[in-house]
């Protein structure tokens, strides 16, 4: 670790000590900024150039720290479940986090920016209301300015009237973000899903997970293909990693459990940490849970009407008492039991025609039972799957004992027949037994 410590006159015996961790994709103006402010206010910096969890582990390790101050606020992505007071993350180097700022709005930052005549980075003159890395941050559209000349214009940031949107300028440019399917591409590719669980309860073995193994059921029935499932302990830092991976890689995610109030409740935050976003109140959603619930909504504040911001689609279905929640290509499920999803999903698919514009076409499958042993089948369906590549092949048994049933799935009813029809006529007469 490259590590450098300096401080600067005035009150050098008792400088307050203060960690940069530099990053190759960080703003020049920002990394300008940091240094001056540590002239100006004899800081004793700290420069790190390592990640955040193995640069603090060798700079505790050298320096012992007992708390540290950080500028978290509410709705920021890393503040779901922290207080002024709250220990470091497990698996992190132990320390108290101080938030003195967590309750503070975007408004009050800025009241306090430029009543007391703070300096703050240029940066934020220029249209930028929240800041990241070069690769994930522009100028805040809001803040735009009409102009006639050819380079666009913003307004500085203490002018954004809704300081919810404050993260409108973080971007994840490189992020596949597939909740746009192409209508036309869903006829000639087999699309993604990942469907992850979180719960305590499932991992503990205390609930049996019935909602995975029927909603992997419904997405095959429409022609999806479930490349994963995954169960998540209620932790936020496991559902944000998660779903990160899995929007990537998945036309659609689907996540359900961990939704409510409660503070095992963390599947939302996981999401919005996920997308780089924050927890926000949203108004439309917390109507309808105040009608649903009116009786126990108290004070100004709902927790369960705090939405990722920025990103947030709420879907609308006459047969739902509360709006469906879809953030990019990732559904939101409030199902907790196998009716409840039943329900959620007929709407959906009305809603949604899970990305696309018009009625997924149902996949038809065929299946065939037969006592031959697996090494006997095995090289002619290999071939099989040669032959027809746009056939899905499947096999498995009941019991270790009991029959091979061979599962032939697709679009076209007449490959799948030829298909079926070339496998039993690589063995002898009856040696397959169609089940209906």
């Amino acid at each position: 670790m490259k590590e450098q410590s300096f401080s600067n006159g005035g009150l050098s015996s008792f400088p307050v000590r203060t960690i940069y961790f530099e990053s190759p994709s960080a703003f020049t103006e920002i990394n300008a900024f940091t240094y001056d402010a540590a002239q100006t206010y004899n800081l004793q910096l700290d420069i790190i150039r390592q990640d955040f969890k193995s640069g603090l582990e060798a700079l505790l390790k050298a320096n012992p720290i007992r708390a540290i101050f950080l500028g978290v606020r509410i709705g920021d992505p890393t503040a779901v479940g922290q207080e002024q007071f709250s220990p470091s993350s497990p698996g992190w180097p132990p320390f108290m986090r101080v938030n003195p700022i967590l309750d503070w709005s975007y408004r009050d930052v800025w009241a306090f920016l430029l009543t007391c005549k703070v300096k703050y980075c240029s940066l934020y003159d220029q249209g930028y209301t929240s800041i990241g890395s070069v690769h994930d941050t522009v100028p805040n559209s809001l803040l735009s300015v009409n102009d006639t000349s050819s380079k666009e214009k913003f307004k500085p940031a203490y002018l954004l009237s809704d300081g919810r949107l404050e993260r409108a300028g973080r971007v994840k440019k490189n992020a596949s973000l597939k909740n746009d399917i192409d209508t036309e591409s869903q006829k000639h590719e087999v699309l993604l899903a990942s469907v992850i669980a979180v719960g305590d309860e499932i991992l503990s073995g205390t609930v049996e997970d019935q909602l995975g193994l029927s909603l992997c059921k419904k997405l095959t029935s429409v022609g999806w293909s479930v490349q994963q499932t995954t169960i998540l302990r209620n932790d936020i830092d496991s559902v944000s990693e998660e779903v990160d991976r899995q929007r990537s890689t998945s036309d659609m995610v689907f996540i359900y459990g961990g939704v409510g109030p409660l503070h095992s409740d963390v599947t939302l935050g996981g999401v919005a940490k996920a997308f780089g976003v924050r927890l926000a109140p949203d108004e439309e959603f917390e109507e309808y849970l105040r009608h649903l619930i009116s009786e126990q909504c108290t004070g100004d504040r709902n927790e369960m009407a705090q939405l990722p911001e920025g990103i947030t689609e709420l879907l609308h279905h006459e047969k739902l008492s509360v709006p469906l929640i879809k953030c990019r290509n990732v559904i939101v499920l409030a199902a907790t039991n196998t009716k409840e999803l039943e329900e959620e999903w007929e709407c959906l698919t009305e809603l949604t025609k899970l990305g696309g514009g018009s009625s997924l076409i149902e996949y038809s499958s065929r299946r065939l039972m037969t006592s031959l042993t697996d090494v006997e089948v095995a090289e002619p369906l290999s071939k099989l799957g040669l032959e027809f590549p746009d056939i899905y092949l499947g096999c498995y048994r009941k019991s270790r004992e009991g029959p091979i049933i061979i599962c032939l799935k697709g679009k076209d009813n007449a490959r799948i027949d030829l298909a079926a029809q070339a496998l039993c006529k690589k063995f002898k007469k009856d040696a397959f037994v169609e089940i209906k």
